[in-house]
């Protein structure tokens, strides 16, 4: 782990390598701002950042030796402690690097894998940023150990050398894998009976996705009146928050912000936060909340999409209960703002808002709610105004939208799920005095 004493800053030097022929969505100078961004969310002073363009990579070093000499005189004029490399840099590679430029270099998912570790405050969190953490340096354990090699035991041919010292730590890194792996795993099952604890009740759940950045949680405090930690940084959420949002009519829903997506995602983190992620998977409706402020959104949204159908949710963009949300629209000029908006236009999928100042959330709550009240039916139901068991099961099952009182009878009008429907026929062919039709 990277340490920060106090208030002095680790001066970090930055690079972007951009290799000739390699596809990448995000443009040369998007990448290397978010490397930046990714930088300075772990409190480094970025003294120096450079995309540096490449012909091929060297197995060795990854960057050239003309790189790597002009980094040796920036390292030593601008006191660099820490390099970032905006790349996936193989063991033998990182050390290699460290051993030319006698300061510590890091990757990409080392660089994430630092902030998930530096913002994880739930148990939970800190499990699996420790999970994601020990499945990458395992692969770091690199032959650098043989001088801790123990002498060889026994007699002639019949003894061999003891445990070398790299043994020891891969050894001591998967029993710690193993452990933890068992305290997610009862982490998962405890989700799980909560999840079945909020079927039952059951408030429908509308998890916030997107790209880090993107507003999810200045879009979660306002809709729910929170103070849910929102910065203008990469990766301000990373434990889930769940707060309960009522829509108009009083349905009841559950609001979940979820850890925001990145280009380039660590394998490790996906696994790891997979039992988070899970909450996603077995949502009602999902919201996409996009920054359209940013020229690179339509990639980012590809990323998210990507992690989205390597947790299992194929062809997410097409499902019914999908919403991508236009946010940051206070941020766009008149002629971006117009574009953005016709695309909203008559549809059942998008909606633009602004989290900053509330325009376009009445909208998104009213499309929240026609997503949850799809596939349902309209009935009137006529029940003794005594039967107060009964009534709160409708109240708490499906969208009441008017209530009339005749005598004693109590007549209610209402939009209820198919399955939900179902339920309810059962409990009334159990009763008298009641009457049930559609409307």
């Amino acid at each position: 782990m990277i340490e920060v004493i106090s208030d002095c800053k680790i001066n970090a030097a930055v690079i972007c390598p951009n290799v000739s022929g390699s596809v990448c969505g995000l443009s040369e100078q998007s990448r290397l701002d978010e490397a930046i961004g990714l930088a300075m969310a772990i409190n480094l002073d970025v003294v120096y950042s450079e995309i540096v363009n490449l012909k091929e990579i060297k197995p060795a070093t990854y960057i050239s030796r003309g790189v790597i000499e002009r980094l040796k005189s920036i390292v030593n004029d601008k006191n660099v402690e820490l390099l970032v490399a905006d790349c996936k840099l193989s063991p033998v590679q990182q050390r290699n690097l460290e051993k030319e430029l006698n300061i510590k270099v890091i990757d990409r998912t080392a660089l994430i894998l630092e902030i998930f570790g530096e913002r994880a405050q739930t148990m939970e969190g800190t499990l699996q940023v420790e999970l994601a953490h020990l499945t990458y340096q395992r692969s770091r354990l690199v032959r650098s150990w043989t001088h801790l090699e123990r002498q060889r035991g026994g007699a002639g041919f019949l003894g061999g050398p003891g445990e070398k010292q790299v043994e020891i730590d891969r050894r001591i890194i998967d029993e710690k894998i193993v452990r933890i792996k068992k305290e997610l795993e009862k982490v998962k099952k405890t989700r799980q009976i909560q999840r079945g604890a909020r079927q039952k009740i059951p408030y429908p759940v509308v998890a916030l996705v997107g790209y880090t950045n993107a507003g999810k949680s200045s879009l979660f405090n306002y809709l729910t009146q929170s103070s849910v930690m929102a910065e203008n940084m990469l990766f301000a959420t990373l434990d889930p928050t769940m707060r309960k949002l009522t829509l108009k009519g009083g349905i009841p829903v559950i609001l979940s912000d979820t850890v925001g997506f990145i280009s380039d995602l660590p394998h490790e983190l996906i696994m790891a936060f997979r039992a988070t992620l899970e909450e996603v998977l077995n949502a009602d409706v999902i919201l996409h909340v996009r920054d359209v402020s940013n020229q690179d959104n339509k990639i980012q949204r590809d990323d998210v999409l990507q992690v989205l159908h390597n947790l299992g949710l194929q062809e997410i963009e097409d499902a019914e209960n999908y919403i991508e949300v236009y946010n940051k629209s206070d941020l766009l000029d008149k002629e971006s703002f117009a574009y953005w908006q016709n695309k909203t236009s008559g549809s059942q999928n998008k909606v633009m808002v602004s989290a900053l100042n509330g325009n376009g959330c009445e909208n998104l709550l009213n499309l929240i709610k026609q997503k949850l009240s799809s596939g349902s039916e309209n009935l009137k139901i006529s029940l003794p105004v005594s039967d107060g068991a009964l009534t709160a099961w409708i109240y708490r099952n499906s969208d009441v939208k008017k209530v009339t009182t005749n005598d004693d009878v109590l007549v209610i009008e209402m939009g209820i799920k198919t399955d939900k429907s179902a339920k309810l026929m059962k409990i009334i062919a159990e009763k008298e005095n009641v009457s049930i039709e559609n409307c």
